[in-house]
């Protein structure tokens, strides 16, 4: 029986293709209704011969397919799920770009100009139909337990070494991975090899699903023979949009782990605040989005950095954010209480009010000397609430930090869905409509907007790439706007005679958390394709082991007291190129830097923000159109240019800003 797939699931297919700025210019009708492109070309588009992009041509699809035309499915559709998997070929658009240009011109949007991405690579995968069958709903039997017959078949195909790596519990209680897919890793949706899904093959196959049948075992038994897709190779991007909550979802779960927190008394404050370094003459207040004193992250260490300048310059440091998190800002009316760090010292949990009100007692009557207030960060405050305290602190002017683009859309790093860059398009663009950040975006920029509009905010971004896309996403006016970098390489003198390494495998390293929104997908891809490759070793650099992987793991934890922990692990252990394939635009990126300090080469992908731009400028490095590209490195052995012995890198030092006391003291910042 072959499988088949339902509409909805098509519609998906389309989404993750379907170009909506190229839909809307080619076809300015679809623009003028306002109709929304993913729909229209789903339901009718691609019946009347539209392109659903510049790399797909729906009419010359089909009229080389008639196969495809018979079975009267969406050819777009149909080449995800099949066509290219079977090699099918696909034609461009017949609609040329420059005449596209010339309609974007001469239509409202004049600002910019299109430029066509390349098509989407696919890896092969066996047939499918694609058809209109809705799977079956029926509750699944209890699951039918596994013959020892059945136990020697998915042994011969079981990849333990992979299950291992993709679960990292199972790798850290150890014993038998394939008797715990067997068990009950199935049941949970855990696939037993890169090649098979156990939720594709069940969602594809209502049949196997309802029969409470391991889906791997009917596979390797029948469903191959009889032609059945054992996945849709669509990457881990795919897996992420299928697995998309909407917003408010998301913010129901995060609240559901709030703390219950009783907010202290006045006395409290009162007594903090009598030991003060100048007598409250000089004040810095610093806002983020968490406790910078126990949380890691870059955000944290620069606020660390900030600290202790302060200090150095004999500031007071009062430090606010939220005592429970959220991922995006919070509105008027939502009271929470906000965390208070005096001078590097915990103090506790308060209402913005009686904050506010010890803030005036103590400010009163002091003569006013360096006051000054810094936003890193507004996640989970209120507009209003910072607002008071600058009141408070009789200030009307400010710094603003872009370390990440909130102030653009509530998804912060401007990330269509979580997979995809979207370089923050016109607020209610197509683009917005079909993402799931798109409805709260104008809260966000409104409330940045009531910012701005109160205070005369400078903004201080890290590279200047950041700064672009900030000023092109937000359309704020700051009072100034400075590139004020955090971290700056200082070349070494050269050591007598050269450090050499004996000529070994290539050493590619990923430093720091195995994060997706870093590409630690698509290093454990590379690993797993090349692991027994002898060109090759993998290393993994951060606090804590991922488990499972076959690479060597060293544990790195870069902190205020070890600030070039990750730089001296990279030299000491010879790393000839690190990975940071980030799929979003990073503002600047102290991992990076840490490596080219190292004299590790960076390999990048291009929609890494300032990785690429630091990469291009610097050469150290190679940004590369995307993961197909980087696996080809790997399988030709390009990659083995990047060595050490072949570059010969100059060493760094690596000096760290102060960050708004550099720019206040005016020892940064252009």
């Amino acid at each position: 029986m072959a499988a088949v797939a339902t509409e909805d699931f098509a519609f998906a297919l389309v989404c993750t293709a379907l170009d909506p700025d190229f839909y809307r210019s080619a076809y300015p009708d679809i623009a003028e209704a306002g109709a929304d492109p993913f729909v229209h070309y789903a339901r009718t588009g691609w019946r009347e011969g539209r392109d659903p992009a510049p790399w797909f041509s729906t009419t010359d699809y089909l009229a080389a397919n008639p196969d495809v035309v018979m079975l009267d499915v969406n050819p777009l559709a149909h080449y995800l799920t099949a066509g290219a998997g079977e090699g099918r070929e696909v034609k461009p658009s017949s609609l040329g770009f420059d005449d596209l240009n010339r309609r974007i011109a001469d239509g409202p949007r004049t600002a910019w100009r299109y430029d066509p991405p390349p098509p989407p690579r696919f890896v092969a995968a066996p047939p499918v139909a694609v058809g209109t069958v809705a799977p079956a709903t029926a509750a699944s039997p209890e699951p039918a337990q596994t013959t020892e017959a059945q136990r020697e078949l998915a042994a011969a195909a079981f990849d333990a070494r992979y299950y291992l790596a993709e679960n990292p519990d199972v790798a850290r209680e150890g014993g038998d991975a394939l008797a715990h897919f067997l068990a009950t890793g199935w049941r949970e949706g855990r696939d037993p090899a890169p090649w098979f899904s156990v939720a594709d093959y069940q969602e594809l196959n209502p049949d196997v699903a309802a029969s409470g049948m391991n889906p791997f075992v009917h596979y390797l038994q029948a469903g191959r023979a009889e032609g059945r897709l054992a996945r849709l190779d669509l990457g881990f991007r795919h897996k992420i949009i299928a697995g998309l909550q909407p917003l408010q979802a998301r913010l129901e779960a995060v609240a559901a782990h709030d703390r219950p927190v009783a907010a202290g008394e006045a006395e409290t404050l009162s007594q903090a605040f009598a030991l003060s370094r100048s007598g409250w003459a000089d004040l810095h207040v610093t806002v983020s989005h968490d406790d910078y004193s126990i949380n890691l992250g870059g955000v944290q260490l620069c606020i660390q950095r900030e600290a202790a300048a302060a200090a150095a310059t004999g500031r007071d440091h009062l430090h606010l954010y939220p005592i429970n998190s959220r991922p995006m800002l919070r509105a008027a009316g939502d009271d929470a209480p906000v965390g208070v760090l005096w001078n590097g010292a915990p103090v506790g949990a308060f209402a913005i009010g009686p904050l506010v009100q010890a803030l005036k007692a103590q400010l009163e009557g002091v003569e006013p000397g360096r006051r000054s207030l810094a936003i890193h960060s507004l996640l989970g405050h209120r507009v209003d609430d910072v607002l008071a305290v600058a009141g408070a602190m009789a200030l009307t002017a400010g710094w603003f930090w872009v370390h990440d683009f909130a102030s653009a859309c509530v998804s912060y790093h401007l990330l269509r869905n979580d997979v995809s860059d979207c370089g923050a398009p016109p607020p209610g663009s197509a683009a917005c409509g079909v993402c799931l950040y798109g409805e709260a975006r104008a809260f966000h920029m409104d409330e940045h907007g009531r910012l701005f509009a109160a205070l005369d905010l400078s903004v201080a971004a890290p590279s200047q790439t950041a700064l672009d896309t900030w000023r092109r996403g937000t359309g704020l006016a700051p009072g100034r706007a400075v590139v004020a970098p955090l971290a700056q390489l200082s070349p070494r003198p050269a050591e007598p005679g050269g450090r050499s390494r004996a000529r070994q495998p290539f050493r590619l390293a990923f430093p720091g958390l195995p994060s997706t929104l870093k590409g630690w997908p698509v290093f454990r891809e590379l690993v797993l394709r090349f692991a027994e490759d002898p060109r090759y070793e993998f290393l993994h650099l951060a606090r804590d082991a991922s488990g499972g992987l076959p690479l060597s793991f060293h544990s790195v934890t870069v902190s205020e007291a070890q600030p070039k922990a990750m730089q001296a692990a990279l030299e000491s252990l010879g790393v000839d190129a690190v990975m940071i394939w980030s799929l979003c635009r990073e503002t600047f990126s102290f991992t990076t830097h840490e490596a080219a300090a190292a004299g590790a080469a960076i390999l990048t992908g291009p929609d890494s923000g300032n990785v690429a731009a630091f990469v291009e400028a610097s050469g150290q490095g190679r940004v590369l159109e995307d993961e197909a590209a980087l696996f080809e490195m790997f399988e030709t052995g390009a990659v083995l240019d990047l060595r050490r012995s072949a570059r010969r890198p100059v060493l760094c030092d690596l000096s760290y800003s102060r960050l708004t006391i550099d720019l206040l003291d005016g020892e940064a910042g252009q």
